[in-house]
């Protein structure tokens, strides 16, 4: 695998974060919360197909030569992976889309910096599933292949594209400046790259322990859509519009994974 590939492999999902952001150039009027909940149901369903088909079963691939005991692996990472969201949920103040207080320490932080904390954090494993996917394809022997490495980063920038829009066009539309509001959506992206640098550095330094890794991402995502995204997708009523999109989000990143796995 090259040096380019890889950095391109990083690289895609803060791409999509970035163009998101800059619909605040183009669109003029702020989002409704209709369209806040469709897109935030199709971030959670892309997360969890990605979860499943390009962390954990991976994962349990790798540890199949353990027989009876190959779930072991992947239940405990993925039991860190939610341990770790956990306590950066606590040691962490933000503040949830929708939420009427922030979360975590008290703070005097302002409410747009509580928020972009919780975006933030919900990127950072995000890109610990990219950095554990290449560093499963370049590792080798884990069954992930470069298109699944690339369907992973596609994936993800598909839904951090209305993830970026959602940053930036509330900032605006609460007074900020477009340029300052679009610097902001893409800041929130860059923990990304950030984070899959470092989870891939760390598995080439322990070959042995890249299926644990691979379901903490995992564990790790999935915490983000059940703690966050899904009260999100599902604030006021009507909140079939989430629910749809949830399910299109899934699906598409089950057509990118298997199809191009």
């Amino acid at each position: 695998m090259s040096a380019g590939s890889l950095a391109a492999g990083f690289l895609i999902p803060f791409l999509g974060t970035s163009l998101g952001a800059a619909c605040v150039f183009f669109m003029k009027r702020e989002m409704g919360d209709a369209v806040q909940r469709m897109l935030t149901g199709f971030a959670a369903g892309v997360m969890v197909a990605a979860s499943i088909w390009s962390l954990l079963d991976p994962a349990l691939e790798e540890s199949a030569s353990l027989g009876v005991w190959a779930f072991v692996p992947a239940a405990v990472g993925f039991w860190i992976g939610i341990l770790f969201l956990l306590a950066l949920d606590r040691l962490t103040p933000h503040l949830h889309q929708f939420a009427d207080k922030p979360e975590g320490p008290k703070t005097h932080l302002g409410n747009t910096t509580l928020m972009l904390l919780a975006v933030k954090i919900h990127n950072i494993p995000e890109g610990m599933a990219v950095g554990a996917v290449y560093a499963g394809l370049a590792l080798g022997g884990s069954g992930i292949g470069a298109s699944a490495a690339a369907a992973l980063s596609l994936g993800i920038a598909i839904q951090n594209f209305p993830e970026g829009a959602i940053i930036s066009m509330p900032l605006h539309a609460n007074g900020e400046g477009k340029e300052k509001a679009f610097v902001m959506g893409v800041s929130s992206g860059a923990v990304e790259p950030a984070a899959a640098l470092l989870t891939f550095l760390f598995a080439g330094l322990a070959v042995p322990v890249m299926p644990y890794l691979l379901s903490f991402a995992a564990g790790a995502m999935l915490y983000v859509v059940v703690e966050e995204l899904i009260p999100e997708m599902s604030h006021g009523s009507h909140s079939n519009v989430g629910v749809l999109s949830f399910a299109l989000g899934f699906s598409l990143m089950m057509i990118l994974d298997v199809a191009l796995g």
